[in-house]
């Protein structure tokens, strides 16, 4: 049936209840009518453990249905969702628990904490498969990953109205970042459900009545089976995946059919011209990029013919986003000119629950910093340098080093990479690249030429590696993220190793 005029997942299950909602990691599927009966009864279960609007439940779940079922129900019934990384150590759950207040987690078998539910089972069980009276919108609360200090929760502002008034609101600012639009389509899970863009991106798909095709975990063969059996036509991607499909061997690409996709939105990270370049050679023009963060939510977009002529940036500002380029003293940059990004939105601010300190560091007056450092050409196009943190002040002179990382990238015995700035008496700092071989590589001296060579006609002769080292693997997160200052201080603890340098 036609859904286009229904505002959301709730009118669209109780509509067309047959329509098929969630294929799961086993490949089982459930219906929107089951669904939404299941997140009723849960809803209704929750109520009944006392909790009300503005209190907050979390999950430690894997990718699959439960998760799934967490994220609706509370979000019917004004309740905060903490989605937690089940990667964590005990302690580190047992921390975000403490913090967020939780007054219910559900978790599974396998990643089963103190006191918590082990499925969505206990808590459906007895309850009514009808809406709860009183529906509110709720909201997810993702705690950022904590590469510095402790992670915070990112909360927003419930609204006081029933789902169904705002989702209206997201789905056309989806429409105009990504060309998603309500109707027969299919989105792919293919990262941890407890990262923000994956969570989200389930949440829109269902709310555009879309079906819901989720992976436990990437593997790049699987990836393109899954959207040949499935017919996808949208995913949520990062650049690491990129790189792993494009080392698939000639024979196993052309094996698949992947003409059905039409969106494959990436984003967590910058990715390299040339690797997405080589992704649409392949797939087509059908890569939507947008650039933000936790806090800001998407602050900028590009679609893909902008990007093909402006290859590099990460878009303009998206609808209702505004966005500036700052010195060190907040004062305005032209363009061209790198400086520190701040955005602001209409559609509402944060604070970091419990840290008002942290909120006003990462603030200028109404603006918010993500921390990263970009420019805007004369059109209002966005470039990315790198993390402010991640800068390497060598000689004087600024490097960026996520530019020298996608020139090594482009070398196919390259399989990740990851560069780093180490104090230097002289310098200040010195550029070192840690290299994963691709399979079959050897690492060594005749390597380290050949890349060095490789980036002469890439890059400036002043940002090329003084060192080079070789790494079995690098430390990424699932979403592809790599936290260089995790990797620095690795590198330091272990100075006095063998390197290939000049």
């Amino acid at each position: 049936m036609d859904i286009s005029g229904l505002p959301g997942f709730y009118a669209i299950a109780a509509a067309d209840p047959g329509r098929v909602a969630v294929i799961d990691t086993d490949g089982s599927e459930t219906t929107y009518g089951d669904l939404l009966a299941r997140v009723n009864q849960v809803s209704h279960g929750l109520r009944a453990r006392g909790l009300g609007k503005g209190d907050v439940v979390a999950g430690v779940l894997p990718n699959g249905i439960d998760a799934v079922v967490m994220l609706m129900a509370t979000g019917q019934i004004g309740l905060y969702y903490v989605p937690i990384n089940w990667h964590l150590t005990e302690a580190e759950v047992a921390y975000i628990l403490s913090d967020c207040d939780a007054g219910i987690v559900v978790t599974d078998a396998a990643h089963a904490v103190p006191g918590g539910e082990i499925g969505t089972s206990g808590l459906a069980e007895g309850q009514p498969v009808e809406a709860p009276a009183e529906r509110t919108a709720g909201a997810v609360m993702w705690y950022t990953s904590g590469t510095t200090g402790f992670p915070k929760g990112v909360q927003r502002r419930l609204p006081d109205a029933e789902p169904e008034a705002i989702v209206p609101l997201y789905v056309w600012f989806l429409g105009e970042v990504v060309d998603l639009t309500p109707g027969d389509a299919v989105h792919l899970v293919t990262s941890p459900m407890y990262h923000s863009a994956p969570c989200a991106h389930t949440q829109f798909a269902l709310h555009l009545g879309h079906t819901v095709v989720i992976t436990p975990r990437f593997d790049p063969v699987d990836i393109l089976e899954l959207i040949e059996r499935h017919h996808v036509s949208n995913a949520m991607m990062v650049p690491t995946m990129f790189h792993r499909m494009l080392q698939l061997p000639e024979d196993v690409r052309a094996k698949y059919d992947v003409s059905s996709l039409r969106q494959v939105i990436h984003t967590a990270a910058a990715c390299p011209v040339a690797v997405k370049q080589a992704i649409m050679d392949w797939w087509g023009p059908v890569l939507y990029e947008y650039y933000g963060s936790t806090e800001s939510a998407i602050a900028f977009s590009v679609k893909p013919l902008d990007w093909l002529a402006r290859p590099g940036t990460v878009g303009r500002p998206a609808p209702t986003f505004e966005a500036r380029i700052c010195d060190e003293n907040g004062a305005d940059l032209p363009p061209g000119e790198p400086g520190m990004i701040y955005v602001k939105s209409s559609m509402g601010s944060f604070e970091y629950r419990k840290d008002p300190a942290k909120t006003a560091a990462s603030m200028l007056g109404d603006w918010y910093t993500p921390g990263d450092i970009g420019y805007l050409d004369e059109d209002g196009y966005l470039f990315l340098c790198d993390r402010r943190t991640d800068l390497i002040v060598s000689g004087g002179v600024n490097i960026y080093p996520a530019e020298i990382e996608a020139a090594l990238l482009e070398h196919p015995a390259v399989a990740d990479v990851a560069v780093i700035g180490v104090p230097d008496e002289e310098w200040g700092h010195n550029v070192v690249a840690l290299v994963q071989p691709a399979e079959g590589v050897e690492p060594g001296p005749a390597l380290t030429a050949e890349l060095l060579e490789h980036c002469g006609p890439r890059i400036a002769r002043f940002k090329h590696p003084k060192v080079v080292e070789y790494r079995d693997r690098l430390p990424r997160t699932p979403t592809g993220k790599l936290s260089r200052s995790k990797v620095r201080e690795g590198y330091l603890a272990e100075a006095g190793k063998t390197s290939s340098s000049l």
